[in-house]
């Protein structure tokens, strides 16, 4: 014999979690992250910097400051020059970054 399934431990089965085996994709995942209005774009670092800060040159020719997200730092992802990567740039301010993947 056990209690029945209708006393005050019954709200913990009724979690808003999904279910263990759903989650949802990537890419709903990286959608979700972005939603103060971070513009992503791809450039090419052309110089490294002290402090682990990069210049990276857009496509249109344009120069962006740009440090390494928190998860590239902790997998110890290195950048060197001429590497391909992808950025968040701020809308409020259009010469600063922050790179969150290397491609090349």
């Amino acid at each position: 014999g056990g209690r029945p399934n209708n006393g005050p431990n019954r709200s913990r089965q009724q979690d808003s979690r999904p279910p263990k085996g759903k989650r949802p994709n990537r890419q709903q995942e990286e959608a979700e992250e972005r939603t103060d209005g971070e513009i992503e774009v791809e450039g090419t670092v052309c110089a490294v910097l002290a402090g682990t800060m990069f210049k990276v040159r857009l496509a249109n020719g344009h120069e962006v400051l740009a440090h390494i997200s928190g998860k590239m730092r902790k997998r110890f992802i290195r950048l060197v020059v001429g590497d391909k990567v992808k950025m968040d740039v701020s809308p409020y301010d259009l010469t600063k970054g922050r790179i969150t993947f290397r491609m090349s």
